[in-house]
């Protein structure tokens, strides 16, 4: 018997009685993203859980998205349904190994992508985001930039601008996987089809691709009424939303293997269990989260006066 229904059901009812707001990032499963207040990005997310009047977020996503919704919403009880739910790429930094790097950069600025924990970001000059990268380090008067942790998407951000890039060694296994021998074969296989790809994938991927958007980006592209098919290069998980807002258009998903394990580890039941239980919390501690939020405000004011 199928218990989805019943699930959803009880999910709902609850969420009403603690006065939450469900936020789902665009990798994980259909099932969670269908329960759903807001579809996103994980920092477009944070900041639509800022503006509710919701007592508690609940995060479907991983845990440095949930310390940003933290940041962002000292007053709100933050949920992740699932602890173990990390993000391998924000893992392959820490605080120490920062304050190390910037001492030997002095005169670097440092930027680090929103795919951060809390204590990086607070270590941080300025974050963004792989919509807004580009943006945010033109926007800034340094010539030199250390840019962390992923080095694809700083490689990408060097390739559009002058200044010097400082890249850490870090990377998103699951982008990682998408390799161009998989684009050239699907390229063949669908000639009519457009290329898009995360900027988080290696150099080889995104010379190969028509465009690189962030997974906000590709979601407004997939909207075009001139685009029909679209070989999608990012994590799996978008597929659904894709399909779901654009019925009779064909969304080809890169490779089968760009699957990240930890988005995939939020269900149903334990967004159930989470809100039951009120745990567990993700909760930022208020000094880092201070000078966090100096790093996250820099870039909303890039945005702001773009």
């Amino acid at each position: 018997m199928d218990r989805e229904p019943e699930l959803v059901e009880k999910i709902l009812g609850l969420k009403e009685k603690r006065n939450a707001v469900i936020l789902v990032h665009n990798y994980q499963l259909g099932e969670v993203q269908d329960i759903a207040d807001f579809v996103g990005d994980s920092l477009d997310l944070s900041q639509r859980a800022a503006k509710t009047d919701a007592s508690v977020i609940v995060f479907c996503g991983v845990h440095f998205m949930a310390e940003t919704a933290s940041i962002l919403c000292p007053d709100k009880t933050v949920l992740l349904p699932d602890m173990h739910a990390g993000c391998p790429m924000a893992n392959m930094i820490t605080a120490p190994q920062l304050r190390a790097r910037k001492k030997e950069h002095p005169k670097a600025t440092v930027v680090c992508y929103i795919n951060s924990s809390a204590a990086v970001k607070a270590e941080s000059d300025v974050c963004c985001t792989s919509a807004n990268a580009v943006g945010v380090i033109e926007s800034l008067a340094a010539d030199e930039i250390l840019f962390v942790p992923d080095q694809y998407l700083g490689h990408y951000v060097s390739s559009k601008t002058s200044k010097k890039m400082i890249l850490w060694p870090g990377f998103c296994p699951t982008h990682a996987r998408i390799l161009p021998e998989h684009i050239i074969k699907l390229k063949h296989e669908y000639p009519e089809a457009k290329v898009v790809v995360h900027p988080e994938c290696k150099p080889g991927v995104i010379a190969l691709a028509d465009e690189v958007l962030s997974t906000s980006g590709m979601i407004k592209f997939a909207g075009r009424e001139d685009v029909r098919q679209i070989i999608v290069g990012t994590e799996i998980g978008i597929i659904y939303r894709l399909r779901k807002e654009n019925p009779g258009k064909h969304f080809i998903p890169v490779s089968e293997q760009a699957v990240c394990p930890n988005m995939k580890l939020i269900t149903l039941e334990k967004v159930l269990w989470s809100l039951e239980e009120m745990a567990p919390v993700v909760k930022v501690p208020e000094r880092i989260r201070l000078k966090a939020k100096k790093a996250v405000d820099r870039m909303l004011a890039v945005g702001r006066s773009a």
